[in-house]
């Protein structure tokens, strides 16, 4: 029984992997860049509570990467295209990631914070586009027995390039302007280029997703968007209350979306340093967001999809109490221990039954446009939506401010049940182009 165990762990040795984490580094390390450590930084430059919220919208490239994922996915990039077309498409976002990056770190926020924003524009519709390429790039390079553990590998290599841009950044700014803690991670990017550069092309059998087309030039490109852009949505349309779908998918983690932007400068008033700010939120904060990833797995498989989304969502909701609580203890760190354990758990146990969910309701033959149009469009609620929050917590207390959060988390709720009462949920298994499962 344990040989068979120690031989299924041995994929994990495979020179993939290495591959794998270190892209997952690459596709991570982005993030916060253009969230919690450049809100940070705006509010070290002075730049008001309602100016930072806005600059949420910045991250809106995250929301609509499948509106240019066909291009990504089918066109093959002069020069760059000699190194195969996911390679090629790899090292050129992982170069204008480089140099956006360094755009902001040659910006000054407090003079020109249009600028920034313009330079953090640029930086998502990078790092959108490179994790466009790197999806594919994993996916094609595992066979199906092998996937999950190419996921693992490379979610962890994600959470090692947060906590570079995260905690490391933060550890840096301590020591040295944000100017030159920027240039520095914009380091981060040649990861993922030597990274590239020493792998090989993935071989891929094209099976749903290829795409022939014959005619002039207009006929192709009509066939093109047709097949790649159309074919997707118009199959996922045909799905029973697939609007109400869309509806759940916006809402479901609204309450931990409105808090983001709004979690650093909370901090900050507090009076938590930046040293005490990266430790717990960032080293401490993403091993307790791995393990309420592994607990809401657990979730899922004891209790069933639709009760793991029930219980998963109203305990990442009620978990923005806990602020409520930090907001009156003040600048106690054993408090904002409590404070992050509690709200990286409940929300990583979110994300698990939240992924499950949407993974569910991709038809294999279109799987990566739809499931960019579902992630992207929960994105758009992190992103948008909650650019509103400076605005918010600028005009109420804090502790108001995370009981009206707590609140956002039930109309998600209302609708899942809505959805559960009416027996409209898509099933589990996805379905095949043909209609079977």
């Amino acid at each position: 029984m344990f040989e068979k165990w120690i031989k299924s762990a041995q994929v994990y040795c495979d020179r993939r992997m290495l591959a794998m984490l270190l892209l997952g580094f690459s596709s991570g390390f982005p993030l916060l860049l253009v969230f919690g450590t450049l809100n940070l930084w705006l509010k070290d430059a002075g730049v008001t509570l309602a100016v930072i919220g806005l600059f949420s919208l910045a991250k809106t490239p995250y929301s609509l990467k499948w509106a240019w994922s066909p291009i990504v996915d089918r066109f093959r990039l002069p020069l760059f295209g000699r190194l195969g077309r996911r390679r090629g498409w790899a090292l050129f976002t992982q170069i204008w990631l480089m140099s956006a990056i360094c755009g902001m770190a040659m910006t000054d926020p407090a003079q020109t914070p249009l600028t920034m924003a313009v330079w953090a524009l640029v930086t998502v519709v990078a790092s959108a586009s490179q994790d466009i390429v790197l999806d594919a790039y994993r996916i094609e390079s595992f066979s199906t027995r092998e996937q999950g553990a190419g996921v693992a590998v490379f979610v962890l290599g994600y959470r090692l390039g947060t906590i570079f841009s995260g905690a490391g950044a933060l550890f840096l700014a301590e020591v040295m302007s944000w100017e030159d803690v920027y240039k520095i991670m914009a380091l981060g990017a040649v990861v993922g280029m030597l990274t590239i550069l020493f792998s090989k092309e993935p071989q891929k059998e094209e099976n749903y997703n290829e795409i022939r087309c014959e005619g002039n030039w207009h006929q192709r490109l009509r066939c093109f968007l047709n097949k790649a852009v159309v074919a997707p949505f118009a199959d996922f349309m045909k799905r029973q209350n697939w609007l109400l779908i869309l509806v759940f998918v916006f809402l479901y983690r609204m309450s931990d979306a409105y808090i983001g932007p709004m979690m650093y400068p909370f901090y900050d008033d507090m009076g938590f340093s930046k040293r005490e700010i990266a430790s717990i939120t960032k080293i401490y904060g993403v091993a307790a967001t791995i393990g309420g990833t592994l607990l809401g797995g657990i979730v899922v498989n004891r209790l069933g999809l639709i009760r793991a989304l029930l219980v998963c969502g109203v305990l990442q909701g009620v978990s923005n109490l806990v602020f409520v609580a930090q907001a009156y203890a003040g600048h106690n760190v054993y408090m904002l221990m409590a404070t992050v354990a509690v709200e990286n758990i409940s929300g990583g146990m979110g994300t698990a039954a939240f992924v499950a969910y949407l993974s569910s309701l991709c038809n294999v033959a279109y799987t990566a446009t739809q499931y960019a149009l579902l992630s992207s469009l929960m994105s758009f609620a992190r992103d948008v939506f909650a650019s509103t929050s400076g605005f918010l917590a600028g005009s109420v207390s804090w502790g108001s401010f995370f009981v009206i959060t707590t609140l956002m988390a039930f109309p998600g709720m209302l609708v899942l049940l809505y959805m559960v009462s009416r027996m409209k949920l898509l099933p589990a298994k996805p379905y095949m182009a043909d209609g079977r499962k």
